[in-house]
């Protein structure tokens, strides 16, 4: 198992960067994928970007391709998500996810949250 903790959200306004850090207990951060996804108010919860347990492939949402990065640092257990050129409707609480599998294809372990709220 794997515990995630994620940090790093807040208010910024619209076109401003912010990085989302997800930090990661146990011995094996490196057999997960590792994933990004939100939730607005309101709304469901959303995909929004993933890395494989290797680091060699991403994935992203359409909505945020080109603005936001994902990155690992196995050495560090830990998973980034570097979101620029933020927009009001980027605004909701964003989730870290694992999942033993080279893919994220079904989650199985979730953080607690982290809220990042974009004002225009």
């Amino acid at each position: 198992q794997v515990h995630l903790v994620e940090s790093g959200g807040g208010l910024v306004q619209a076109g401003g960067s912010l990085r989302l850090s997800c930090a990661t207990s146990g011995r094996t951060f490196s057999s997960y994928a590792m994933g990004w996804f939100r939730q607005a108010p309101g709304e469901e919860r959303e995909f929004v970007a993933s890395i494989s347990r290797s680091g060699g492939s991403t994935t992203y949402a359409d909505s945020v391709k080109g603005r936001f990065t994902i990155s690992r640092d196995n050495a560090v257990k830990t998973v980034y998500l570097q979101m620029n050129s933020l927009k009001p409707e980027d605004t909701a609480v964003y989730y870290c996810a694992a999942q033993a599998f080279p893919f994220i294809t079904t989650p199985t372990n979730w953080g607690q949250g982290t809220q990042v709220t974009v004002f225009s």
